[in-house]
């Protein structure tokens, strides 16, 4: 079967759905799939493209390169430049190229039912949940009313769209916020993910939260008085100007290319341009000038701080669509909330599972699985949320294309219970094409490709792969090598790999999958000493009727 992997996408998490292009391709079984790269651009058009381009660091360093200068995304870019680069592929054409879809995109237009739409219209099987469930996905302030009804739960939040907030008087709105909140106070852009647009307001400070809500509606004021270093551009350098424009290309802390200035409607697509036109606009004497992406939010989200202990875990499901937690996975040590501090810093510490007893971690999983359920989300998704020190657990965020680094927790979560990473690719695909049948849509062509599937799994069965050691020794170098050793022959689809520590001359103990993400050769003597956890055993006993299937 051949898969087109999608990655990049408009969203602002473009730069994480890279990283999960190159996770795809790397585990996907190659025994059962032929991958297809499809790079999504930022204006929304596919993109044929080679392995070679999931090499770079970061997606702007693929693309084609800016004379000017400024490392720049591809809207600020002149679209025939892209074509000559990367040929377009047009919808009409999907089924020429490959059998089904695997998304790893995320965000606005690529988790909210847009691609999934597009995909049902061409008739072309996509990964992960349908269009009920990403819809809800991708829409806190729904999620949050939505969570309510299903559980019962109670959290104060509070919202207001941009025209509101722009006619309000912001002191007495900031006081009428945290007499209903309390401090700190959380501010989100409803429609994002990877916790990019969010703030945290800690303290009573009227400019802190108008930088906040600036931050997460993605529009930035350039005055005096402003928020915003931008309201010193006059007294800037030439240089200082350009590393300001640069700053905004980044589509995590920035408000991104392109932009609008509001008061004029006049489109910027390049920092170069944007120094120009506000170097313009200020010499003219505009007294405030209002910038906005053009993908700016029209709503912000408030909601109370949560004290208590963060956990994501992550929920997959079986034929008969019921829906199964995975074992939950605490965060702790969590300096802020933001991009920076969850996928960029290594302060931020995770466990599995929860920290508590067995009963608040089997209090999590129900909450997950019945929110997972209510919501009409399927196939799989990963829920967040907080056990309080009072034993409630609030949800919220359920995420319906979870990142998909090696290292994800919806990865680690699925070792727990049996399935490398290879295993959890296919049985996403799997799984994925089943839930697809239900549409009742090209209900015959879809039958046909999971029934060879399905035929390809049970030869595996009745034929085994031959087994394969990967011995390494007590060193985290020859650990780290053979985590990579065992993933490439597991995606090779001819061996089965099975991981051997050689403890010493004597000793030789093989390594279960649970262990796989261990990151230190320490991590793993604990591991291996240490008896697994109730809530270990317990979900995969729950879930060895899916796991069988794959390995």
């Amino acid at each position: 079967m051949k898969i087109g992997i999608f990655f990049g996408g408009p969203a602002r998490e473009r730069e994480v759905s890279y990283a999960g292009g190159r996770t795809a391709l790397a585990n996907l079984d190659k025994g059962l799939f032929e991958p297809v790269l499809v790079f999504v651009d930022g204006r929304g058009r596919f993109r044929l493209v080679d392995a070679d381009f999931l090499q770079g660091n970061a997606l702007r360093d693929v693309l084609p390169q800016d004379e000017t200068g400024f490392s720049v995304y591809d809207e600020s870019r002149p679209v025939d430049r892209i074509d000559a680069a990367l040929p377009e592929l047009r919808p009409e054409q999907f089924r020429d190229h490959f059998d089904m879809v695997f998304l790893a995109m995320h965000g606005p237009d690529c988790e909210d039912g847009a691609i999934q739409g597009l995909l049902e219209w061409y008739k072309m099987p996509y990964t992960g949940p349908g269009l009920a469930g990403s819809a809800v996905g991708i829409n806190k302030i729904l999620q949050n009313e939505l969570i309510a009804l299903a559980n019962g739960q109670q959290k104060k939040t509070a919202t207001i769209n941009r025209d509101a907030y722009e006619q309000a008087d912001k002191a007495q709105f900031f006081q009428s916020l945290t007499a209903h909140l309390g401090l700190p106070i959380v501010v989100k852009a409803p429609h994002q993910g990877s916790s990019i647009g969010v703030a945290i307001v800690r303290e009573n400070d009227l400019a802190q939260f108008c930088r906040a809500v600036e931050q997460c509606f993605f529009t930035t004021t350039v005055q005096p008085d402003g928020w915003s270093k931008l309201g010193e551009w006059q007294s800037l350098s030439a240089t200082e100007k350009e590393a300001l424009a640069q700053q905004m290309t980044s589509l995590d802390a920035g408000i991104s290319f392109p932009v609008v200035v509001e008061q004029t409607g006049q489109r910027i697509n390049h920092p170069a341009e944007f120094v120009q036109t506000l170097d313009q606009l200020l010499a003219d004497g505009s007294p405030r000038i209002t910038l906005s992406s053009v993908n700016a939010e029209d709503e912000v989200l408030f909601e109370e701080f949560i004290s208590g202990q963060e956990f994501s875990c992550g929920v997959i499901q079986d034929d008969d669509q019921t829906a199964i937690a995975l074992p939950p996975t605490e965060i702790y040590n969590v300096t802020s909330f933001d991009f920076e501090s969850k996928y960029k810093l290594s302060t931020t510490k995770k466990r599995i599972p929860v920290e508590t007893s067995l009963e608040n971690n089997r209090k999590i999983q129900l909450a997950v699985s019945e929110v997972f359920t209510r919501l009409g989300i399927n196939v799989y998704a990963r829920i967040d949320g907080f056990l309080t020190p009072a034993g409630d657990v609030l949800l919220h965020d359920p995420n319906t294309i979870p990142g998909m680094s090696p290292s994800s927790l919806i990865f680690k979560q699925m070792a727990e219970i049996g399935l490398n990473l290879t295993n959890a690719l296919t049985y996403l695909i799997r799984q994925s094409l089943r839930e697809r049948i239900r549409t009742g849509k090209d209900t015959a062509h879809l039958k046909q490709l999971l029934f060879r599937l399905d035929e390809r799994l049970a030869d595996r069965k009745r034929t085994p792969l031959p087994e394969q050691s990967v011995v390494f020794g007590a060193t985290d170098d020859q650990w780290l090598a053979a985590k990579q050793q065992y993933n490439e022959l597991a995606a090779s689809g001819t061996v089965r790999p099975q991981l051997v520590y050689q403890r010493n001359q004597t000793e030789s103990i093989a390594v279960p999958v649970y262990l796989l993400f261990r990151d230190t050769i320490a991590e793993l003597e604990a591991g291996l000493a240490a008896p697994r956890h109730p809530l270990l055993l317990e979900t995969t006993e729950q879930t060895a009727h899916i796991t069988e299937r794959y390995v």
